[in-house]
């Protein structure tokens, strides 16, 4: 009975929703976080950790898209241009002898160099047009790469593995791989909640809702737009930095494809736009779709990840626009309502 009564509360009254739901959150959230730790400890097989590396690379790739097209709202189609950059800075670096973690960080701030260079006359166009702009900068870049000779050209780089250790971050086990791409989804997931909080989740929201209101207000549009920007390569390009270090050899074709910025925009999207762990959810939803078909159908069925991609997102664009998440949220707070209704019929 007391059960009852506190769920048709929290059906009825928003306050004591949000209330409740900080409480079991945060319990929760840590229960999560110590079983992902754990987790590499009961798992013996390689192909099935590396999966779990899979999913947790394309979350923070997704977290990191998430800032720019979730909050402020500009679709990017082109954020494959500063994982690359990540990638190659750090790479090319470290055949210079310098740290890969400094090199990681080198590669982020290039990135947002880049992305202030990308972004200001990019911003000055709205909707598509701004998603086609990202598009084609992304295919110079691409261009650009495959014909530069000291990146390595169209051949591409490589990482020695005769040195091992946290230094050089190259290892022969999976393991140490999975906790890095856990901690630089945990700090990915950081910086969204800190931006989510503070003014500037304020501002990117106004942006992207009401832009011509929060000009009004003296919201600078394409001064944010930058901000958020730059958050967003920066994470993307460290994104890219831990691609290089666990496949030890990139090239143009394998860090500066196209795909990988619709991938990135499909897991924000698919999970729940602008929400905190729908790139989450969404990443762990299409790398299974996509490792699924490739281990069902093999060769035979290339493309086959495609369709069930595009099949997806037609379907949560059309019925459901606030993604799993969003979905999720909904169901829990229509039963809490009907239990509510049903309560109050009775005599």
């Amino acid at each position: 009975m007391e059960h009852d009564n506190v769920m048709d509360t929290l059906a009825l009254n928003p306050a004591a929703r949000g209330a409740a739901a900080a409480n079991w959150k945060a319990p929760l959230l840590a229960a999560a976080a110590a079983a992902l730790v754990a987790l590499p400890l009961g798992i013996d097989s390689p192909a099935h950790l590396n999966l779990l590396i899979l999913i947790l690379m394309a979350a923070q790739l997704g977290v990191a898209w998430n800032i720019l097209g979730g909050y402020a709202g500009q679709v990017s189609l082109g954020h494959v241009a500063f994982f690359g950059i990540g990638a190659y800075t750090s790479t090319m670096l470290l055949s210079l002898g310098l740290n890969p973690w400094l090199g990681a960080l080198a590669g982020g701030c290039i990135a947002v160099a880049a992305s202030l260079v990308i972004g200001w006359p990019c911003f000055r166009l709205k909707g598509h047009y701004f998603t086609m702009a990202t598009i084609a900068v992304a295919e110079i870049i691409q261009t650009l790469v495959t014909n530069w000779e000291p990146a390595g050209a169209a051949v591409g780089l490589t990482i020695p593995m005769d040195k091992q250790g946290w230094s050089t971050l190259v290892f022969a086990s999976k393991t140490p791989y999975y906790y890095l791409a856990l901690g630089l989804l945990a700090i990915s997931l950081g910086v969204n909640l800190w931006i989510q909080r503070s003014h500037l989740g304020y501002y990117f929201r106004a942006i992207k809702d009401e832009p011509d209101a929060a000009r009004s207000l003296g919201v600078s549009l394409t001064r944010y737009k930058l901000i958020a920007l730059a958050f967003s390569s920066f994470l993307a390009a460290l994104g890219g930095s831990l691609y290089a270090q666990k496949e030890l050899y990139i090239d143009p074709g394998s860090v500066l494809h196209t795909g990988l910025s619709i991938k990135m925009a499909l897991v924000a999207i698919l999970g729940g736009v602008g929400s905190l762990f729908g790139p989450v959810v969404g990443a762990a939803a299409l790398t299974l779709i996509e490792e699924g078909s490739r281990s069902l159908f093999g060769g035979t069925g290339r493309g086959t990840d495609l369709i069930i991609y595009a099949t997806i997102i037609i379907a949560i664009a059309v019925y459901k626009p606030g993604g799993l998440i969003g979905w999720a949220r909904a169901l829990v707070l229509g039963w809490g309502a009907r239990r509510a209704a049903r309560r109050g019929e009775r005599p």
